[in-house]
């Protein structure tokens, strides 16, 4: 309870450092300089696609890609989910089942299919694939992923939206994604 208390203040007076290291869950940062750890949420996706999906062991764990995942989660996911989330919600300010559903289908609509069209290629650059390579990555696969985000995310942003205040939605996503996050490592690094 004291940590929920300590995040909830951290979240008042400083929202978007807070949304970032949540992507990332950097629990150790000072003078504002985030230190990402390996127990970030962005990277235990990582090592659960690595050690439980892939079955690496310890010896063939590619700590590189961890670090890359703990990277793309405090520069990219926090805070473009983050920054998401806000702009929704000025475009959509209410809180009935109505305005939940009309953010959930411009969230699942306009920004799910970007966000992978993003996220992908750039996993594919920070791990060297030339354009081409990365193209041919993106178009083998882009579909899979994103009909595979459309049988989880629907239902959570739903709830999400109707049941989450704005400044916790982006802690309830990625405390769900790390499943996902577990799943886009696996589908980003294979080659």
């Amino acid at each position: 309870m004291a940590l929920w208390r300590a995040y909830q203040r951290a979240l008042a007076a400083h929202p978007w450092k807070v949304q970032v290291l949540t992507a990332g869950e950097c629990p150790s940062c000072s003078n504002n300089t985030c230190v990402p750890l390996i127990g970030s949420l962005m990277g235990l996706g990582d090592i659960i696609s690595q050690q439980l999906v892939e079955r690496r062991g310890l010896r063939e764990h590619q700590t590189g890609r961890t670090l890359t995942m703990v990277s793309l989660g405090c520069g990219f996911v926090g805070p473009v989910v983050g920054g998401w989330y806000k702009v929704l919600d000025r475009f959509i300010p209410g809180t009935t089942k109505v305005d939940a559903l009309k953010k959930m289908l411009l969230d699942q609509g306009g920004f799910a299919p970007c966000f992978l069209g993003c996220f992908l290629p750039l996993v594919g650059v920070l791990n060297g694939l030339s354009p081409q390579d990365n193209w041919a990555k993106l178009q083998r696969d882009y579909p899979d992923a994103l009909i595979t985000n459309y049988y989880l995310w629907p239902a959570v942003q739903l709830a999400n939206f109707y049941l989450v205040p704005l400044h916790y939605r982006l802690a309830v996503v990625q405390c769900v994604a790390v499943i996902w996050n577990s799943y886009l490592s696996w589908k980003a690094h294979r080659l």
